[in-house]
């Protein structure tokens, strides 16, 4: 029998998910009724906030998952603890991220043309398959988790479920590894950097959801396991940190590419706000105070472990946008070697100034998230229930 302070809980934290929910819905229609020309984006700059929003969420969905693998498959009874809630936090993420996507590209009644006509030459395709087939999968994998008759079936389940999302976001990093026409993107570098980034930005997320749980009456994880997550943490976005440093200086090496290294990296043309966002946002507060936060340990307390999982994400959110946007902002190099002018702004850095309408149709896809979170740890035991600790011997 539920709490009647739990259901007034619930029933508040639901409404406040489904207003954000439909300010999304509301703000996706304004766009669509009065077109783009009420939004920053243009014909160069075509992928604005709403997809920061949503390649975050579907990248956190593969990454957010992890918890559940590593006890599924790999035995870690702590983790184990916390595969339904995991299993759960990937469903509501890819379903938010989808979501924004959808509404963002515009004419969303045409997606059954879209989901049923594929180019198989086009990633976009593909992402259909990967998308859909990581909900399937992991909907099965948290039945073999709720049924107790099929807990035989749950490590199968776990396997399937850890190849189909490195899959996913090796396909998710391609899209833009794969469009050779851009300077920011273009390499190979973009899959594995994609599942690292998926790594650290699902932890840090699991890690804010467990400590808002603990804020709510949930008991707090025992003190090995939380050392133990801030310690794969700090792992993780050390790795991602390297493998940006070796995609940029790869970068710099081609000479061809040096323009955007210092219009990116330096500021240089017009680059400013996007230095700004990858130097303060994603290296120093982003990367190197969380790593701080988690190695030091007078600082790797409860409150300092989850200051830095907040960090990793708004870390995530500027490098998201420096990347995304800034990557189309830079210049298309039509003709190598000459300088290109026209009417049209050729050969200028685009301007784009994101719209409230676009930040509020991102708002919506994490509400979405939160609210399918909430119903789904509302109707089924998801919270993490950590095994008692061994009595000490006298």
């Amino acid at each position: 029998m539920h709490d009647p302070r739990s259901t007034r809980s619930f029933w508040t934290l639901a409404a406040v998910g489904a207003a954000l929910t439909g300010i999304g819905f509301a703000a996706a229609h304004f766009m669509e009724s009065r077109g783009h020309v009420v939004t920053g984006m243009g014909n160069e700059v075509v992928w604005g906030l709403p997809h920061v929003f949503a390649i975050f969420m579907i990248v956190a969905a593969s990454g957010v998952l992890n918890m559940a693998s590593l006890g599924s498959v790999f035995g870690q009874a702590p983790y184990k603890a916390r595969a339904r809630l995991s299993g759960l936090l990937s469903l509501a993420l890819l379903a938010g991220g989808l979501m924004v996507l959808m509404l963002d590209l515009g004419r969303p009644e045409r997606v059954l043309v879209a989901a049923t006509h594929y180019n198989f030459r086009s990633v976009f395709a593909w992402n259909v398959f990967l998308y859909s087939g990581l909900a399937a999968i992991v909907l099965v994998y948290l039945w073999t988790m709720l049924q107790p008759g099929l807990a035989r079936w749950s490590k199968p389940a776990g396997i399937a479920a850890l190849a189909w999302r490195f899959v996913l976001t090796t396909g998710t990093g391609s899209i833009f590894g794969f469009l050779v026409a851009r300077e920011a993107y273009r390499s190979a570098l973009l899959a594995p950097l994609f599942i690292l980034f998926s790594l650290a930005w699902g932890l840090a997320l699991f890690l804010l959801v467990e400590a808002v749980l603990q804020a709510r009456g949930a008991a707090a994880a025992p003190d090995a396991v939380r050392e133990r997550m801030a310690r794969l943490l700090a792992i993780f976005v050390a790795a991602c940190l390297y493998l940006v440093a070796v995609q940029h200086i790869t970068h710099g090496y081609e000479a061809r590419r040096g323009g955007f290294q210092a219009f990116l990296l330096l500021g240089r043309g017009g680059g400013a706000t996007y230095a700004a966002l990858f130097w303060a946002g994603y290296v120093l507060l982003g990367s190197v105070l969380p790593l701080a936060l988690l190695f030091h340990p007078r600082w790797r307390t409860q409150r300092g472990v989850t200051a830095a999982a907040a960090l990793v994400l708004l870390g995530a959110f500027a490098w998201l946008y420096a990347f995304i946007v800034g990557g189309q902002a830079f210049p298309l190099e039509i003709f190598p070697g000459h300088a290109v002018r026209s009417s049209f702004g050729d050969g200028a850095v685009a301007r784009y100034v994101p719209s409230l309408p676009e930040a509020l149709l991102g708002a919506g896809g994490l509400g979405a998230a939160w609210l399918l979170t909430l119903v789904g740890m509302h109707l089924f035991d998801m919270k993490p229930h950590d095994a008692p600790a061994a009595p000490a011997k006298a």
